[in-house]
């Protein structure tokens, strides 16, 4: 009798396995067969809504260029939806570990502010690795742009990175600014992103030198010239201010390993007291809702302090 039944529920288990599959292959190319029509997916809700949002909100526009900037494989109706899904997870979390209106403000605000800080520390990875190489690809580039000689900065551009004279780690940006250039985009808004992406004085400088070449058509070599001259002078404080950075990047970790540390040798040694003062006694609990609120703030101001030293 008990082989019988669970030869049953073995039965049952591959006839549900099996149902199930069907039923979730036959909606994904019901799905897929839908979106391929165009207007069905302009008429989405989530494309309706995104566009309202990029007209209306510059925070979801600043939130869309860097994400592009970054190269982020997500669209933006993905991280609104992970940012919900971050929302309601916080403001579960607080309620059942807290127990608090401090506890779930504070685990909602990090929870839903996670996706735009990982935005921006990816952003700062970026422009730390980008910064030494940005001189050398702008000399490349300055030597292609005087060879041609109609002196367009577009055919320029192309060239320098067909012939794999512009390296990696700053190759990508330029490329990204290319292929924004070459597909009818908006001008202002490609030169922006690359902006973005490189976030420091230099690439302003840059910027204004192609935003004057691209809608005035006017011969800029003089202009690069003297850039590249002053970047050799400064090359040095770069190095410096590129070290400093590295600094505040390393100091935004340690509260986290810290903390980490603190509680890993308690509980080593005294697992029962640890959890009934960490978990249970709400003072406890409390004490670890002010640290995580404190790492919170700390990676802010490294965020922050790091833009401004670029």
């Amino acid at each position: 009798m008990i082989f019988a039944k669970y030869v049953f529920l073995f039965l049952l288990f591959i006839l549900i396995f099996v149902v199930v599959r069907s039923v979730l292959h036959v909606a994904i190319r019901q799905r897929k067969a839908r979106f391929r029509l165009h207007y069905v997916k302009t008429s989405a809700f989530g494309n309706r809504f995104s566009e309202y949002l990029g007209n209306r909100s510059r925070l979801f526009k600043h939130m869309k260029e860097m994400m592009e900037s970054v190269e982020l494989g997500m669209s933006m109706q993905a991280m609104l939806t992970v940012s919900m899904i971050l929302f309601f997870a916080g403001l579960l979390a607080g309620v059942l570990l807290f127990q608090s209106l401090k506890g779930v403000l504070v685990l909602t605000l990090i929870s839903v502010s996670l996706p735009y800080m990982l935005l921006r520390l990816k952003l700062v990875s970026i422009r730390l690795q980008t910064r030494l190489e940005f001189l050398p690809a702008v000399e490349v580039f300055y030597q292609y742009y005087m060879v041609d000689p109609h002196k367009n900065i577009k055919m320029a551009l192309k060239y320098c990175l067909e012939e794999h004279r512009i390296l990696y780690p700053i190759k990508p940006v330029f490329e990204q600014l290319y292929r924004n250039l070459m597909t009818q985009r908006d001008t202002e808004e490609s030169l922006r992103i690359f902006s973005l992406t490189l976030g420091h004085t230099w690439g302003d400088y840059f910027i204004g030198i192609m935003r004057v070449a691209l809608t005035e058509g006017s011969y800029v070599g003089d202009s690069f010239k003297e850039l590249i001259v002053d970047m050799r002078k400064a090359q040095r404080s770069d190095q410096l201010e590129r070290n400093r950075l590295l600094e505040i990047r390393i100091a935004n970790f340690t509260p986290i390993l810290f903390l980490a540390l603190f509680l890993t040798i308690n509980f080593k040694v005294n697992t029962d007291n640890a959890y009934l003062y960490y978990v249970v006694d709400p003072i406890g609990r409390n004490m670890l809702l002010d640290a995580l609120l404190l790492i919170f703030v700390s990676f802010i101001m490294g965020i922050y302090l790091s833009m401004r030293r670029m």
